[in-house]
C-alpha cells in the first residue's frame, strides 16, 4: 500500500479537485462512447447513413470549440470557460434523449461536441496553472489514469444496463452521461484559480515583448508551436486516430476475431493505461520529454507491426492484438506525461488558453484524419500498405521530436520528479475573474 502511495505524485488539492470532475464525467462519456449510431439508428430508427453524419458533427463542431475554449479561457479564465463546455456538454447529451428528426439529432451531437472540445483547453489550461512548472508533467499524467479510469467504469455500467430490446436503456445513458457534466460543474466551483501573469512576458524563441498581443495570430508567430502542432497533429493521426478506427476494422475483418475477443484487447489497453501511467511518469523522471516522445514513436511502430501480424498468422491473432494494445497503451503513458506539459511550458500566460486551445485542435484534427486514412485504405484492400506508411510516420515523428529538442529551452524540456503524497502547495493568488464566489 506503501509503494502504491508513493507512485502518487503530491499535487495541490485544487488540482486534485479538477481531476475528480473530469474522471467524473468521463464515467459519463464512458457509457455513452460507443453506442451513438447504435442508438440512433436501432431504437430512433434513423439510416446508417444519417447516424454516422451526427457522429461527425461532433467532430465537426471540435474542430470549431477547441480555439473558442482557448480564446474564452484567456478573456473569462479557465473556469469559467471549463463550466461553460461542460454546461453546453450535458444540454447536448441530454437533448439525444428527445430527438425524433435528424436535425435534432445533428444539433444534440454537435453541441455535446462543442462542450467537450470547449472543456477541454479549459481544463487543460486550468491544470496548469494550479500547479507548479515542475509539477505539470504530473497532473496531466494523472489526468490521462484517471480519465481512462473513469471511461472504464462508464463503460462497465453500460454493459451492465443497455439492452436493445429496451429502447429506455439508452434514454437512461444518456441522461446519467449528461448528469455526469453537470454534477462536475459544482466541483469546479469550488475551486479558485491562481491569479495569471502579467500581459508582458518574453515570446517563446523571440525574445519579443508580448503586451497586449492576445490572438492566435501572435500564438501561430511561435515556431515552438508550431512544430509540436505538427508533431501531435502526425501522431493522433497515426496513434489514436488508427487504433479506434484501422485496429478494430483490421482486427474483426482479415485478423478473424470476434467482437468479445475485441473487447478483450481494447480491456487490456485500459487496464495497461491505469496501471503503468503512474509508473512511466517515475521513470520519466529527470528525463528529456522529447526522448519520451521518441520512445513513443518507436511503441506505436511496433504496435502496427503486430497488429499486421496479428491479420496474418489467424492462430495467435488475439494475443498479438492483445500485444499491440498494451504496447500502444504504454505509448498513450508517454504522450499524456510529455506533450500538455510542453505546450504549457512554453506557453506565456495570458496566451496558455489559446496555446491549450491550438493544442487541443491538433488532437482533434488527427482524431479525424485517422479515421478517414483507414477507411479510404481498407476498403481498397491495402492493409498491409497502411500499417507500413503507420510504422514510416512513427520514424518520422522520431525525427520531428529530435529537431523538436534542438530548439526548446532546456528547462522546458525536463520532466521534473514527482514529489509522493496525495496534496501539495498550492499556487498562491487568485484571479478575480475566475475566483470561486
Amino acid at each position: 500500500m506503501t509503494a502504491m502511495r508513493a507512485l502518487f505524485p503530491a499535487l495541490p488539492r485544487k488540482a486534485w479537485s479538477v481531476l475528480g470532475a473530469d474522471a467524473l464525467s468521463a464515467v459519463g462519456s464512458g457509457l455513452t462512447l460507443p453506442f451513438l449510431v447504435l442508438y440512433l439508428h436501432t431504437i430512433r430508427g434513423f439510416g446508417l447513413a444519417t447516424a454516422s453524419l451526427a457522429v461527425a458533427a461532433v467532430a465537426v463542431a471540435g474542430l470549431a470549440g477547441n480555439p473558442l475554449g482557448g480564446a474564452l479561457s484567456d478573456r473569462a479564465g479557465p473556469r469559467t470557460a471549463l463550466i461553460a463546455g461542460l454546461t453546453i456538454a450535458g444540454v447536448g447529451s441530454a437533448g439525444l434523449t428527445v430527438v425524433t428528426h435528424p436535425w435534432q439529432a445533428f444539433a444534440a451531437a454537435g453541441l455535446s461536441g462543442l462542450g467537450l472540445a470547449v472543456a477541454w483547453p479549459a481544463q487543460d489550461s486550468l491544470l496548469a496553472r494550479l500547479v507548479r512548472p515542475g509539477q505539470r508533467s504530473s497532473v496531466f499524467a494523472v489526468r490521462h489514469a484517471t480519465m481512462n479510469l473513469g471511461l472504464a467504469a462508464g463503460a462497465l455500467l453500460a454493459a451492465l444496463l443497455v439492452d436493445t430490446s429496451r429502447p429506455g436503456t439508452f434514454i437512461v445513458l444518456y441522461l446519467l452521461d449528461a448528469a455526469s457534466f453537470l454534477a462536475a460543474i459544482p466541483i469546479v466551483l469550488g475551486v479558485k484559480a491562481p491569479q495569471a501573469g502579467p500581459a508582458t512576458e518574453k515570446a517563446p524563441d523571440t525574445g519579443e515583448s508580448t503586451t497586449e498581443r492576445t490572438g492566435y495570430r501572435q500564438v501561430l508567430r511561435d515556431p515552438l508551436l508550431r512544430q509540436l502542432w505538427l508533431l501531435t497533429a502526425l501522431l493522433i493521426t497515426v496513434g489514436y486516430g488508427q487504433f479506434n478506427a484501422a485496429l478494430p476494422a483490421y482486427a474483426t475483418g482479415q485478423g478473424g476475431i470476434s467482437a468479445r475477443e475485441l473487447s478483450i484487447v481494447f480491456a487490456a489497453n485500459t487496464l495497461t493505461v491505469v496501471l503503468a501511467q503512474l509508473l512511466t511518469l517515475r521513470l520519466l523522471s529527470g528525463r528529456r520529454r522529447t526522448r519520451g516522445i521518441m520512445v513513443l514513436c518507436g511503441m506505436w511502430a511496433v504496435t502496427w507491426l503486430l497488429t499486421l501480424l496479428g491479420g496474418a498468422t489467424e492462430a495467435f491473432a488475439v494475443g498479438l492484438f492483445v500485444g499491440a494494445a498494451v504496447v500502444f497503451g504504454l505509448g498513450e503513458t508517454l504522450l499524456s506525461s510529455t506533450v500538455p506539459a510542453l505546450v504549457n511550458d512554453i506557453a506565456p500566460e495570458h496566451l496558455r488558453g489559446r496555446y491549450n486551445g491550438a493544442s487541443t485542435l491538433a488532437y482533434t484534427t488527427g482524431f479525424a484524419l485517422g479515421p478517414l486514412l483507414a477507411g479510404f485504405t481498407l476498403a481498397r484492400g491495402l492493409a498491409p500498405a497502411l500499417f507500413a506508411g503507420l510504422v514510416t510516420a512513427c520514424a518520422l515523428g522520431a525525427l520531428l521530436a529530435h529537431r523538436l529538442e534542438r530548439r526548446l529551452p532546456p528547462t522546458a524540456n525536463i520532466v521534473d520528479a514527482p514529489v509522493a503524497g496525495a496534496a501539495a502547495p498550492a499556487v498562491p493568488s487568485a484571479d478575480p475573474a475566475d475566483v470561486a464566489p
